[in-house]
């Protein structure tokens, strides 16, 4: 009896709430990410919307449908839920609130997701190196913070449901990745297309699920996040190259762990 309780016990720490974007206002879980995800993981959702994306996974086990929940895009969150659409101008700086209920050292970013490919659109629009460090504390920036659009954006950005501004935290030390996305539209940029080329599934990609390895497609990303280096100085804007791209290609590999697990 004893050993089922504690089976439980870690089986909801593994779940429990540890972070999200409260502004603006995010993705949540309604009726189409429950008909898409299935009753069980609607039900965490609706009680700990904190929680990350492989313990959803660990709960839905082979029943999942992975084309159809989507976990890798805005943890699985359907924009037939949102209600709540942002209208964007490019260029434009937009400022994010982050609450992050239990630390675990990670790396993060915010990208333009393109919905309808699973894609980053450009570069991250900010990076750190050393979020939500359990050896230097949370950083006030980890949780308070602006990006600025990219002067021009593809012109599909137009249309609601198409891009999103996708938050995304990857803790290697703690196996686990959370998301929340931001639905918005752009008006008029050169609607030629991107800025900047599109990485495939690049910040839709969590890094564990349960038994798969964290990803260390680059493994200099890790360490820098475990350094104990103020986070301060770690929020790295997207002029900054060798930071996107680093994340990117771990977040690459994560993609193909996430896929080899379903």
């Amino acid at each position: 009896m004893q050993s089922k309780i504690v089976t439980v016990l870690s089986f909801v720490a593994a779940v429990s709430a540890h972070g999200k974007v409260t502004s603006p206002t995010p993705r949540v879980a309604g009726d189409a990410f429950k008909e898409a995800c299935g009753t069980t993981m609607w039900n965490t959702e609706q009680s700990d919307p904190y929680g990350n994306i492989q313990g959803l996974a660990q709960q839905a086990g082979s029943s999942l449908d992975a084309s159809k929940c989507e976990l890798a895009l805005c943890k699985g969150y359907k924009f037939a839920d949102n209600t709540n659409v942002q209208s964007y101008s490019p260029g434009e700086t937009v400022d994010f609130k982050v609450e992050i209920r239990a630390p675990h050292t990670g790396v993060a970013n915010v990208s333009v997701v393109d919905t309808t490919s699973n894609s980053v659109i450009g570069e991250p629009l900010i990076s750190f190196t050393n979020y939500a460090s359990t050896k230097t504390g949370v950083a006030a920036n980890n949780t308070a913070f602006s990006v600025t659009l990219p002067d021009s954006l593809p012109s599909n950005c137009g249309t609601a449901g198409n891009c999103v501004l996708q938050w995304w935290w990857d803790s290697a030390e703690a196996g686990q990745t959370y998301m929340s996305c931001v639905d918005f539209t752009s008006g008029s940029g050169s609607g030629s297309g991107s800025s900047g080329s599109t990485t495939p599934a690049a910040s839709a990609a969590p890094t564990t699920l349960a038994t798969v390895a964290t990803p260390s497609a680059t493994p200099s990303t890790p360490a820098s996040g475990n350094s104990g280096a103020s986070d301060e100085s770690a929020a790295t804007p997207s002029a900054t190259p060798s930071a996107p791209a680093s994340s990117c290609n771990k977040r690459r590999s994560s993609k193909r762990a996430l896929r080899k697990r379903f």
